[in-house]
């Protein structure tokens, strides 16, 4: 992913864009990390649905790391790609950049995590990956 400083990253549209509100922080203003976790993983979720054509269920969270601190007010974009697919299996890497909605444009890397979800079908039972046509 190209990204130069203070930018967001220039060769990918962001799968989810959010601003924290002061319930999603502490007394400080800082945004919780659970709060920040269930994020990325919707972010994740869309293109694994997307390949799935339906359904996915997480079943992992491979990796995750913290940053930089997240605060209320920060205009959050969630950048998603499929890195690997299995039988029924797609692996999700999900990269969180701030914009810190202050006097200055800062745009800071704050959060990047990898995801694998599996395809299921009505039944919630893992089923195959549609092909790629």
């Amino acid at each position: 992913m190209d990204v130069l400083p203070n930018q967001l990253p220039t060769n990918q549209e962001p799968a989810l864009r959010v601003m924290p509100q002061p319930h999603d922080s502490n007394v400080h203003g800082d945004v919780f990390g659970g709060w920040i976790m269930s994020q990325v993983d919707i972010a994740g979720s869309i293109p694994a649905s997307r390949r799935a054509n339906g359904r996915v269920v997480t079943i992992a969270v491979n990796s995750f790391v913290f940053r930089q601190p997240v605060f209320v007010g920060d205009l959050l974009s969630f950048y998603a790609k499929i890195i690997k697919t299995g039988r029924t299996s797609i692996t999700v890497d999900v990269e969180v950049f701030a914009q810190r909605m202050r006097l200055t444009d800062e745009v800071v890397k704050v959060t990047e995590a990898t995801l694998t979800y599996v395809a299921t079908g009505d039944d919630r039972r893992p089923r195959e990956l549609p092909p790629l046509v």
